[in-house]
């Protein structure tokens, strides 16, 4: 277990951290699903409470455990979701065009998961170099053709790379939330990066979780939750400079943020940069109080959720969820959702079927299962692909059931 289990300084910056975030209990594992076997033995738990640093208000969780016991065995497929395919595949057009990637160029993805992105690339004629942790789902990766180093990624690994692997354009997609030594990693980007390459990191925007309630994205394998303003300070310490950054709708609403050595970046920085640190602010991200709101406004969202779908039940419902993200598992876990309110939910990735939720046990079964239960209500726990995932289902109207789904209060979808 880690030494690190109570997070009494900031991982950005080394300040004393007092102020809670969010506290959604005690919960397990986001993704450490469970066989049928398994129903009736110990179950670990752990607290789930975010920090926020009042100095430099990154919001941060302990660790509890090592990435290797998360990510070693890995039920999260990036090609299973259309709609982040195509993301992909669209980043990768735009990208080499515009940075004139050709056949001497080298893309490294970190956290490169089964292929997702990198396989486009290589479409194109453009070197990859996938880096995924996961070896299961690395291995889905290579399977494509496509060459993966199956390690985590930090410091070191980046000094061994480097000697052949050198990136004009280093990618980052939802990766750096999971990282606990920021530090360590960042300064792996700034060993790995070609002198005159380009890093593109995507992740959560901090400002719109805050906005939405998306209190769901909390969960243990997420270490740190990014502003701009957060995310700016650390890579300034490893001698790269943000130069522009991008707001996308992925995940809810999503920073994609571009970064240079810092002695290629003089005179680079766009508009869109002070434009985005500008509505930070303006949102009040530089002092404490919004964070303190955020904190009371949690619990308030939780018994809103509860008491709906109490209401659905007594009114004689049947209600089955869609989905088994992680951002599942904290919801119904912090708002103690079990079989009693959610007959079952189903996933189109195989690798979750037949098992079951951590802690709540709710059965997770194949998507043609609606067809035969035909419930009134499907939940859909994956709320940032709600468009992809209710146009799927449009027969469910054919008995005339409805859609759940939190924006974020709770709203039934014809």
């Amino acid at each position: 277990m880690s030494t690190d289990q109570q997070v009494a300084t900031c991982r950005s910056c080394a300040a004393p951290l007092t102020e809670v975030f969010a506290d959604l209990g005690m919960t397990p594992l986001s993704n450490s699903f469970l066989s049928r076997e398994r129903l009736d033995g110990m179950e670990p738990f752990f607290p789930l409470r975010a920090m926020v640093c009042d100095r430099c208000f990154l919001v941060q969780l302990s660790q509890y455990e090592e990435p290797s016991a998360i990510f070693s065995d890995y039920v999260y497929f990036s090609s299973w979701s259309t709609t982040w395919v195509a993301h992909a595949a669209a980043f990768a057009k735009r990208t080499t065009a515009e940075l004139a990637l050709d056949e001497r160029s080298k893309v490294v993805e970190i956290a490169s998961n089964d292929g997702y992105l990198l396989q486009h690339f290589v479409d194109i004629g453009v070197p990859v170099l996938g880096v995924e942790p996961a070896a299961n789902v690395a291995a889905v990766a290579i399977e494509r053709g496509i060459p993966t180093v199956t390690e985590f990624f930090g410091a070191e690994l980046a000094r061994r790379l480097a000697a052949d692997h050198r990136a004009d354009l280093l990618v980052g997609n939802n990766v750096l939330a999971h990282v606990p030594d920021l530090h360590d990693f960042v300064a792996g980007l700034e060993i790995l990066l070609a002198p005159g390459g380009h890093i593109s990191m995507e992740f959560p925007h901090l400002l719109r979780l805050m906005d939405d309630c998306q209190f769901d994205t909390i969960y243990h394998e997420h270490f740190s939750y990014f502003s701009l303003l957060a995310v700016e300070k650390v890579f300034e310490r490893h001698g790269l400079t943000l130069v522009d950054v991008e707001q996308v709708s992925t995940h809810g609403g999503s920073l994609r943020i571009w970064a240079r050595h810092a002695e290629v970046a003089a005179g680079t920085r766009s508009e869109r940069m002070d434009a985005v640190l500008a509505e930070e602010l303006a949102a009040g991200l530089g002092t404490i109080e919004p964070y303190r709101r955020f904190a009371a406004r949690v619990p308030a969202e939780k018994r809103d959720l509860l008491s709906a779908l109490i209401e659905f039940k007594r009114a004689g419902l049947a209600i089955v969820g869609y989905g088994a993200p992680a951002k599942g598992n904290t919801l119904l876990n912090y708002c103690g959702i079990g079989t009693d309110l959610l007959d079952f939910t189903v996933d189109i990735s195989p690798h979750k079927q037949g098992l079951f939720l951590p802690g709540t046990h709710i059965p997770v079964l194949a998507p043609d299962e609606i067809g035969r239960a035909r419930p009134d209500l499907v939940f859909v726990l994956p709320w940032n692909i709600e468009a992809e995932i209710i146009a799927s289902l449009s027969y469910v109207r054919e008995w005339g059931g409805r859609f759940l789904v939190r924006r974020p209060q709770v709203t039934v979808v014809d």
